[in-house]
């Protein structure tokens, strides 16, 4: 069990356990159900949803909590340039990553394959499939046609892998993004970034290919694997340059040619540990990958270092890229501390980079919580952060992400959207970790000297919320939720019901002479056919009280 809440000056020095109960697994969802029934042999499943298993493995519990994960794959393709992205899966599935897509930015259409039952079970949905490709593959306007597959497509099998290759000089990159089978947006973006490097390579290893537009020739390249702050690739290249090397590509890539520049690099550095397939293709192509980040002093040290080691560079030059980096990366963070106690969560794959910078500015940071899987390229992060009392949770749950920040009653909480709202609620100051950390940079002297004085002043937020929580304390829970009422709120009469109450009885209309007389204050009102309509008027508004 987790510890009781502490006090803000109580502070925790040992790692915590597992926090938090896993989300019931035996609900029905997108999300779970097939997988886990294949996981105990219930099921057969085709190839594709057998490779999602083994790439993308799960943790305590199956069912994601974010959002669909074919976001991240739609987010990748509709970035890519001249690139088509065509969905097949349920009406509803197809409108809400069509809606979220274009709501963060997206400036293209989203093509859409429909299926009903009988199409789908008779394989007519694929040959729609194939033709909507013949239609779309324009070599004027696409270099690539991204067709995904959602749930219900893919667990019934349909077969993109059987689609041409390339049609008019227009290549097909098909691939299966279900729930299900893939737990996180972000391990999505590794499906499709994976899909097209393979498809890039092969096509290099067959002859000439186009050559990308800032192709750097004069000296070796490093690749960086992950959605990085625009500035960050320029961050990075500074600390590299001493050492004769150059930032080339980032990946995922914003047009099909950088992939070959991406492929054509001395090192990969997986900024970002999750992209399993991405890393995959690089060491196919004969490319050293090397894991973490230039997060933090020690850390920008140990990077460069393997960087050094893997491209073949002297020590000594090394050295002495280790030694500007080392005074630079110092004297941001001796400029920007952090005084308190931090708790950071996210599903972004940077949250273990991010707790390295706020440990060497001085935080105390606790609990780290991440959605993404445990893997080779953050080994030695997690090392570092345990050896500095951090407990990292790799899968972690909404409910274990709470159960934390209460039992370590953090000075600030960084997290997803439902972590920050219920660290609010208590009190407790929050910041929402993709829109205001993962939106500034983190590597190198720059990403050492942003993070300080959002945070900070977050921090002093805190007495201000308690304010904010005593004044409506009560208010928001049971049937005080809403606004006005003070008791459980009664119903109200209709029309009807208001004339007849004002009557005396019951209300009656018509014009009929022979109308049953009715004794008391309301008789034979409204049963005489000469009533003007200015006087039913007036009589209306005066059994509603609005005039007397």
């Amino acid at each position: 069990m987790i510890a009781p809440n502490t006090t803000p000056n109580e502070r925790v020095s040992k790692p915590l356990p597992m926090a938090g109960a896993a989300p019931d697994d035996t609900a029905a969802s997108c999300h779970g159900d097939l997988r886990s029934s294949a996981v105990a042999g219930e099921v057969q499943v085709n190839a594709s949803l057998k490779a999602l298993m083994d790439d993308y493995p799960l943790g305590a519990h199956e069912q994601p909590q974010g959002m669909c994960p074919a976001f991240g794959s739609l987010r990748v393709g509709l970035r890519m340039r001249r690139t088509a992205t065509v969905l097949s899966g349920s009406a509803c599935c197809v409108y809400g990553l069509t809606f979220t897509s274009h709501f963060y930015g997206a400036r293209r259409s989203v093509g859409y394959v429909p299926f009903n039952s009988e199409s789908l079970v008779t394989g007519q949905l694929f040959e729609d499939i194939k033709v909507a490709m013949e239609e779309l593959a324009d070599p004027e306007l696409y270099d690539a046609i991204v067709m995904t597959n959602l749930c219900i497509p893919t667990a019934s099998g349909v077969p993109l892998d059987l689609l041409p290759k390339q049609i008019n000089g227009v290549r097909i990159v098909g691939i299966d993004v279900p729930g299900f089978g893939v737990p996180t947006h972000a391990e999505a973006k590794d499906v499709l970034s994976g899909a097209v490097l393979r498809r890039a390579r092969l096509e290099a290893e067959e002859g000439p290919v186009a050559r990308p537009r800032e192709l750097i020739e004069d000296r070796p390249t490093v690749t960086l694997l992950g959605e990085l702050f625009p500035a960050d690739p320029m961050g990075v290249g500074a600390l590299l340059e001493p050492m004769g090397l150059a930032v080339g590509a980032t990946v995922p890539s914003r047009e099909w040619r950088e992939l070959y520049a991406a492929l054509d690099c001395s090192v990969v550095g997986a900024l970002h540990p999750f992209y399993t397939r991405a890393v995959r293709e690089f060491e196919a192509a004969g490319r050293p990958v090397v894991g973490s980040g230039p997060v933090g002093v020690e850390g920008t040290v140990a990077w460069l270092e393997a960087v050094g080691r893997a491209a073949g560079v002297s020590s000594e030059t090394t050295g002495v890229a280790v030694d500007r980096a080392r005074a630079m990366v110092s004297k941001a963070l001796e400029r920007a501390p952090i005084q308190g106690r931090i708790q950071i969560s996210g599903y972004e794959g940077s949250e273990l980079l991010v707790a390295r910078v706020l440990v060497e500015a001085g935080a105390e940071v606790p609990y780290v919580g991440t959605a993404l899987p445990r893997t080779e390229w953050s080994r030695d992060d997690l090392a570092w952060l345990e050896a500095h009392g951090t407990h990292v949770q790799y899968r972690a749950s909404l409910e274990q992400d709470i159960e934390a920040f209460k039992a370590v009653n953090p000075d600030l909480v960084v997290g997803t959207t439902p972590v920050v709202q219920a660290a609010k609620e208590a009190g407790i100051p929050g910041l929402y970790f993709t829109n205001l950390i993962s939106a500034r940079p983190i590597f190198g002297p720059a990403g050492a000297g942003s993070l300080g004085p959002v945070l900070m002043g977050a921090m002093q937020g805190r007495e201000r919320l308690n304010r904010m929580k005593s004044f409506f304390s009560g208010v928001g829970h049971g049937h005080t939720a809403g606004y006005g009422f003070t008791e459980v709120p009664e119903r109200k009469l209709n029309a009807q019901e208001r004339n007849a109450k004002a009557r005396g009885g019951k209300a009656v209309t018509g014009c009929s002479t022979s109308a049953p007389s009715v004794s008391g204050a309301g008789a034979n009102r409204d049963t005489e056919a000469r009533l003007r309509t200015k006087d039913r008027v007036k009589q209306s508004a005066r059994a509603k009280g609005s005039i007397k």
